[in-house]
């Protein structure tokens, strides 16, 4: 896709949304994982789309596919180098590097329930990002990496707490 066509895009999605912003709230669709065998698990979408994860061997897993952090943190990466290159497309720039890398802290004590006091998930997440585009200033290659890390819908839930609800059926 061009800039142009990414541009013209965005722009008639932020004009729709003014125009019609009772359109901007709605549901996901929904992700279903089903244990396949051992750890590894098969999340499909209503579209078909799917994605295996599996745990490591050293846990008990077959280790066949990517755990459910890698994707999370794979989850992060992506989002924030699409929210970047929306975000440099909205203002007619071309990038021409882009490099986002995420890693993490983990306590897998958390994990295990070893200590109650250790979240199970991340004790803190780093994204880096490596940014170009000729005849584009340092600051306004900062300005659209800061402003679109604020907008990453993946970045935001990592950041902030969301509210959520668990139902169970017993089956």
């Amino acid at each position: 896709m061009s800039i142009e066509h990414i541009q013209k895009s965005v722009n008639g999605v932020i004009a729709y949304l003014k125009e019609n912003p009772e359109d901007a709230v709605g549901t996901s669709p929904p992700v279903t994982a089903v244990m396949e065998t051992g750890l590894r698990c098969r999340a499909t979408g209503e579209g078909g789309q799917s994605v295996v994860t599996d745990m490591p061997e050293a846990v008990g897993g077959g280790g066949s596919a990517p755990s459910p952090g890698w994707l999370s943190r794979a989850a992060l990466a992506t989002c924030d180098a699409t929210r970047i290159t929306l975000r440099a497309a909205e203002l007619g720039i071309a990038l021409d590097t882009l490099e986002v890398t995420t890693d993490s802290v983990d306590d897998d004590c958390g994990l295990f329930g070893m200590d109650d006091s250790v979240r199970a998930g991340s004790l803190s997440v780093r994204t880096r990002v490596t940014i170009g585009a000729a005849g584009v200033s340092e600051k306004v290659l900062w300005e659209i990496v800061d402003y679109a890390v604020t907008h990453s819908p993946v970045a935001d839930g990592c950041r902030r707490e969301t509210p959520s609800t668990l139902e169970v059926t017993i089956a």
